[in-house]
């Protein structure tokens, strides 16, 4: 079962991302109670991958760090048979369900919605799965109430959020002329008058001086949105929910992010099989585990891509944002690199792939020496050059 969206285009516009480095992104998972938030993060936590080889690693209880599927990494660990691989990884934090009137602290309500501020993309669990022993907080499965229930708790936060930093502008206003402060107070304005309006901000068109304040508010309704269905193993065999269309129609009209449908009781059944027991399961029922397409949906959702370095020693994807230039990428392995950035010596994986080794990829003309405006590419194989002498002097 393949995610839907209706935007999945390369060229994108100017995000309403938090702008924080790519290797601290996480991704919140969010519903009402009881509709299988829990079962999927214990999923999720059993196929952590260890934290040995991350700097600042330490993991909280309710965080989980997963390896994102990815052939290209796969090929490149059977060719090079390293002493190292590290893969690329999703930071992935379970937050307690929401209720409605949680944004004006009904349940642990404020609690509850600085944990989603915290994260900067937002898995939201959606229960269609009927199950007389699981209760559901609004007395009986209708996830279309559930998805307007954690829209509207979003944006009446946000609302709550942008009012007090529009009387504040204006309070500094009124004291002292400021052309910053007079053009924030315009976007201020105006995204309170789409929240007004029921519109979630990230919808809204924004340029890109924009985006940079808007960060700075840290809006609920500015985080990417991956909607996750969770349906009975039944209807997850058989590709088919009544809801299924209905949800279909309410996320087309709300911005039309992607949908991927899973069972969090046939995920934790899997799991729980031997790779041979779980294969025969999977063939016989025609089925598959849909935990690889979450992740790598929820990776690109917040716009990540990753680039390969690769060897003998080691093979390691290294995650940035997407349009990342050459030497801020070169700063995600280390800052120096960044400071002393000389040139980035490319490889195409298809072309290395195809060709079979490096020397065959220079002797064919495809190995690329790039300078600083370099945008690097999703699968790039790289080699950075960096002049790092007396830069720990400077420091």
């Amino acid at each position: 079962m393949a995610a839907t969206s209706k935007k999945e285009k390369e060229e994108k516009k100017p995000r309403v991302i938090l702008g924080r480095p790519s290797n601290s992104l996480t991704i919140g998972v969010v519903g009402v109670p009881n509709v299988g938030k829990s079962t999927l993060f214990n999923v999720l936590t059993k196929l952590s991958v260890p934290a040995e080889n991350f700097p600042f690693c330490t993991i909280e209880p309710n965080e989980a760090r997963v390896s994102v599927p990815d052939d290209r990494y796969e090929w490149l660990v059977n060719h090079h048979k390293p002493a190292s691989k590290v893969p690329a990884v999703l930071q992935i934090t379970d937050i307690a369900g929401l209720i409605r009137g949680a944004s004006t602290g009904e349940g642990l309500g404020n609690a509850f919605l600085s944990h989603i501020r915290a994260v900067d993309g937002i898995f939201h669990v959606v229960r269609v799965f009927e199950d007389a022993d699981v209760t559901h907080v609004e007395g009986g499965v209708d996830p279309v109430r559930d998805l307007q229930i954690i829209s509207e708790e979003l944006m009446l936060k946000d609302l709550e959020t942008v009012s007090k930093t529009k009387e504040k502008l204006e309070r500094e206003l009124h004291h002292k002329k400021d052309k910053k402060k007079s053009d924030e107070l315009e976007i201020t304005v105006r995204i309170e008058a789409l929240l007004k309006e029921k519109k979630q901000v990230r919808l809204s068109e924004w340029k890109a001086t924009d985006v940079e304040y808007l960060n700075s508010l840290q809006l609920l309704t500015a985080k990417p949105v991956v909607y996750l269905i969770n349906m009975s193993e039944k209807d997850y065999i058989k590709r088919g929910n009544k809801w299924l269309g209905k949800i279909k129609a309410w996320v087309d009209e709300n911005g039309g992010e992607p949908m991927v449908p899973f069972c969090g009781a046939l995920e934790a059944k899997l799991l729980d099989m031997d790779d041979d027991a779980k294969k025969k399961y999977c063939e016989e029922n025609k089925v598959a585990s849909a935990i690889p397409k979450i992740i790598t949906t929820g990776y690109h959702a917040l716009d990540l891509i990753h680039f390969f370095t690769c060897g003998p020693d080691e093979v390691r994807c290294w995650t940035i944002r997407r349009n990342t230039r050459a030497p801020q990428a070169a700063g995600v392995i280390h800052t120096d690199f960044e400071k002393g950035f000389i040139c980035a010596e490319v490889m195409k994986y298809d072309e290395f792939k195809e060709l079979g080794s490096e020397s065959a990829v220079k002797a064919n003309g495809k190995y690329r020496q790039e300078g600083k405006n370099y945008v690097v590419c999703d699968g790039d194989i790289i080699f950075f050059k960096a002049n790092t002498v007396g830069l720990d002097k400077k420091k």
